[in-house]
């Protein structure tokens, strides 16, 4: 059976200084954003709506604050309120991990918006550009999670062959689900998004599949987690994860179905 490494969530120490992997995980996250988007920009139904380098790298200031203030916020709020209300200064205490994706979707469409707006840009096409560079973000987010053994998968059966010990929580064999998650919201979305993107879409119809499919993973991939809280609806028990995934799931349907019922092909930064 497989255990898992407890690796020193310090990749470097310099004095007082300390550099996390989970940090880092972040860095390479943001790095991995802009070669794609370089890449992105050069297809040729982007580069004819005005896309540059520089508003790469301007929009990514916005990306950044977006993910880190959203997602800290996310967390704070969706999953540890009362701990996080009892102890605030944790609260600024990032590197120790504890980012809710759900928390930094909406920071970062919050700040796309703002973006949009002092570039004079429709917020639809803005949000179409970046959604396939936003999963392989996500997987990197995640492999922080595993390095800092958070986020613990619900007890396996022995006889898997990657059922993994998680010394700092019991000896029960588990489902290491922060791969699982890594695998199928990061590395196999962004596959299917990204060969989805390639070719011209009409408005909405990228951003609104990356709603409807990282909705639909994560629901699924949820259930191998020990959940941080479940939620009872009647007969049916569903993690917090979960039930926070099904307004994006919603969401990504009527964008998807507003997008194929009016088409519109963007030709300008109008």
């Amino acid at each position: 059976m497989l255990i898992h490494p407890m690796p020193d969530p310090i990749a470097i120490s310099i004095g007082p200084l300390a550099i996390h992997w989970y940090g880092l995980m972040y860095l390479a996250a943001f790095l991995q954003f802009v070669w794609l988007a370089r890449i992105r920009i050069r297809q040729p139904h982007i580069a004819r709506t005005g896309w540059t380098k520089e508003d790469i790298e301007d929009m990514l200031f916005y990306g950044v604050l977006g993910v880190i203030v959203g997602g800290r916020l996310g967390e704070v709020l969706f999953y540890a309120p009362a701990y996080y209300f009892s102890n605030p200064l944790e609260i600024f205490k990032v590197w120790k991990g504890g980012m809710s994706f759900h928390g930094g979707f909406l920071g970062v469409l919050l700040m796309m918006g703002v973006w949009a707006r002092k570039k004079q840009r429709n917020v639809l096409d803005v949000w179409d550009f970046i959604a396939p560079m936003v999963p392989l973000g996500y997987a990197f987010g995640r492999l922080g999670n595993f390095i800092n053994a958070e986020l613990p998968g619900r007890v396996a059966d022995p006889s898997l062959p990657w059922a993994m010990i998680w010394p700092n929580v019991d000896d029960l064999p588990r489902h290491p689900s922060p791969l699982y998650q890594a695998s199928v919201d990061g590395v196999l979305l962004f596959i299917i998004l990204w060969l989805f993107s390639r070719k011209e879409r009409p408005r909405m119809a990228v951003g609104g599949m990356f709603s409807l499919l990282y909705g639909c993973a994560r629901f699924f991939t949820e259930y191998f987690r020990t959940p941080d809280y479940e939620v009872h609806l009647g007969v049916i028990t569903i993690s917090a994860g979960q039930l926070l995934s099904v307004p994006l799931i919603l969401l990504g349907i009527a964008m998807l179905v507003m997008a194929y019922r009016r088409p519109s092909y963007p030709a300008s930064r109008a």
